[in-house]
C-alpha cells in the first residue's frame, strides 16, 4: 500500500478480538517508531507505559470511561502517553550527552550551539506550568499521530482515546512522585467481525474546504 491507501484504509476500532495478540516483532516496530518520533528542537518530553497483560489493564481500568474500557481490555496492547511534569534540566541534559554518543555534535561549538537552542525554546514555551505542559503535549501528540498511521501500516488496528480521567491515572501509576503526567491513550489490536466501524465509509471534509494555496 501507498501512503494515501494507508490513510484511507485506517480507522478507529470501536471493538477488538481479545483472542487476537500483536506478534512480538510487530510490537518492536511500533516502539521503534515511536522512539523515532520528531518533537520540537529533539525535546522527547515523553514517557511511555506499554500495558500488555490483564492485570496491568485492571489496574488502570478505574481511570478509563466506562464505554471506553473494552477498548483497553480486549485490545493487545494499551500504550499511556505520558509527558515530562517538570521539564527538568537533567532532561535537557540527558538529551545533550545522547546526541553527543549518537555523533550528532562531533564539536564543543555544534553542543553549546545546540544546548542553547533548545534551551531557549524551552523557556519560550515554559512561563507558566500549563504553558510547558501545553508544549510538551504538542510534541507527545507528533509521536501518537506516528503510531496511529505505522499501526495501519502493518495491518494493526489502532484507537486513540482521550475519554479518561487524567488524574485518577496520575494516581493509580503514581506519575506525580515519577515526574509525569498522563495525556493521551492508544489501545492497539485486531478488530472484532462485530466492529461496525470498519465497514463504515470514511467521512472528510473536502480538500476545497480545508486547504488554501497562498
Amino acid at each position: 500500500m501507498n501512503i494515501v491507501e494507508i490513510s484511507q484504509k485506517r480507522y478507529t476500532t470501536k471493538h477488538y478480538d481479545k483472542s487476537k495478540k500483536i506478534p512480538k516483532d510487530k510490537i518492536e516496530q511500533l516502539l521503534t517508531v515511536l522512539r523515532n518520533s520528531p518533537s520540537s528542537v529533539n525535546s522527547q518530553p515523553w514517557h511511555f507505559y506499554i500495558i500488555d497483560n490483564d492485570a496491568a489493564k485492571n489496574k488502570i481500568l478505574p481511570a478509563i470511561a466506562e464505554f471506553n474500557q473494552p477498548r483497553v481490555t480486549d485490545s493487545s496492547h494499551t500504550i499511556l502517553f505520558c509527558i515530562k511534569a517538570p521539564l527538568e534540566d537533567a532532561h535537557l541534559v540527558n538529551l545533550l550527552n545522547q546526541e553527543e554518543k549518537d555523533g550528532r555534535l562531533p564539536s564543543s561549538e555544534l553542543k553549546q550551539t545546540q544546548d542553547e537552542s533548545r534551551r531557549y525554546f524551552v523557556t519560550k514555551n515554559s512561563k507558566t506550568v500549563e504553558s510547558q505542559q501545553c508544549w510538551e503535549g504538542k510534541q507527545t501528540y507528533l509521536a501518537l499521530g506516528q503510531l496511529l498511521f505505522a499501526a495501519a501500516a502493518i495491518g494493526v488496528d489502532s484507537t486513540p482515546i482521550e475519554g479518561f480521567d487524567c488524574d485518577k491515572m496520575d494516581e493509580i501509576l503514581d506519575l506525580k512522585r515519577k515526574g509525569l503526567k498522563s495525556l493521551v491513550i492508544a489501545t492497539l489490536g485486531y478488530r472484532s467481525e462485530n466492529d461496525g466501524n470498519a465497514h463504515r465509509p470514511k467521512s472528510r471534509l473536502p480538500k476545497e474546504q480545508i486547504f488554501t494555496f497562498l
